[in-house]
């Protein structure tokens, strides 16, 4: 897919000026801002939208950017929409895909407050970017830079499942020759499942979740990785206990991918987070509640190796290309 490097986002970041008003500026790893307003916090996330199903467009828009908010404990209010696509463009078709936006903003009771539409030559298709706005007390801010030694890693949804999803919606008819029909419904199906804002909210308000991230484009690798980076510590993660669905292996088998491309597939929704081992339980409970199985699937450790355990003990992926754009341009 299409991320700047680390290195190259670093690069690229330092000409921003300091702000003491800025308390959590742009930063590898950190999926949303945070600034100053009175004596409250407001947390930032801005996200891209394109190549995806159609018929969720709009509705993802919004997510995405209300799942970042969300991952740092504050509540998504606010929101701008910019909504471009190529020249031209059918009118009924931004109207469709606006439709989507506004009831997924009615359903986070997210404020729309502004927003831009336009045609442009430039463009070959849709593209949507939506910025959300949410306020937290700042003894409940949470940062991906807050995982300690000892925390378990929480797992929220089986890997993949955003791959997956969209490639039964996008690629049905080779999905129904490589899951089946039966299944290829069944994640059609799942598309709300990309958004994570109801369960990150629910996280945010138990002691002891210290930090949280959403394993979006280069799924667990990314995720774990920027974890550990942010928060200076290192992680021991057990490959038996990652709930990997068979749907998952299949595209690993169909495309010829290594197990670091399957773990680096595009995840969104699923969130990784630290937690402390004794609310476990509590956690458990709370997903529950919500329809979600949590699982863990390792720990973090002082020791700031990153290490995968399968069979033996391996040094998990630094990196690793995330096969979603791949995946979803096949036509056979």
């Amino acid at each position: 897919m299409g991320k700047l490097t680390s290195r190259e986002l670093q690069k690229l970041l330092k000409c921003i000026k300091k702000d003491s008003r800025v308390l959590v500026p742009p930063m590898v790893g950190y999926d949303a801002g945070v600034h100053r307003l009175g004596d409250q916090y407001v947390a930032v996330a801005t996200d891209p939208c394109t190549g995806v199903p159609e018929d969720w467009f709009g509705w993802l828009l919004v997510n995405y950017a209300a799942s970042d908010v969300a991952l740092f404990g504050a509540k998504p209010e606010f929101c701008t929409i910019n909504l471009l696509g190529p020249r031209p463009t059918d009118p009924d078709r931004f109207q469709k895909i606006m439709a989507q936006t506004c009831r997924a903003a009615d359903e986070l009771d997210v404020a729309i407050v502004r927003g831009h539409t336009g045609m442009y030559d430039s463009l070959k298709d849709l593209l949507g970017v939506c910025t959300v706005y949410g306020t937290v007390m700042p003894e409940r801010l949470i940062t991906p830079g807050n995982a300690k030694p000892g925390d378990l890693i929480l797992c929220t949804k089986p890997l993949g499942l955003e791959t997956i999803t969209n490639f039964a919606l996008n690629r049905a008819a080779t999905a129904n020759r490589l899951f089946g029909a039966q299944k290829t419904l069944e994640y059609a199906n799942l598309v709300p499942m990309q958004s994570c804002v109801k369960e990150a909210q629910a996280l945010s308000r138990i002691d002891g979740v210290h930090a949280m991230h959403d394993a979006t484009e280069g799924g667990f690798v990314a995720a774990l990785n920027e974890l550990a980076e942010a928060s200076k510590v290192g992680f021991k993660v057990d490959w038996e206990k990652i709930v990997i669905p068979p749907e998952a292996i299949t595209l690993q088998k169909r495309f010829w991918l290594s197990d670091a491309q399957l773990l680096a597939f595009s995840s969104t929704g699923t969130i990784l987070a630290a937690v402390e081992p004794s609310i476990k339980h509590k956690v458990e409970e709370t997903l529950e509640k919500l329809g979600l199985s949590g699982f863990f699937i390792g720990e973090f450790t002082e020791n700031k190796e990153r290490l995968l355990v399968k069979g033996g003990e391996a040094a998990f992926p630094a990196v690793a290309d995330d096969p979603y754009t791949a995946i979803m341009a096949s036509t056979s």
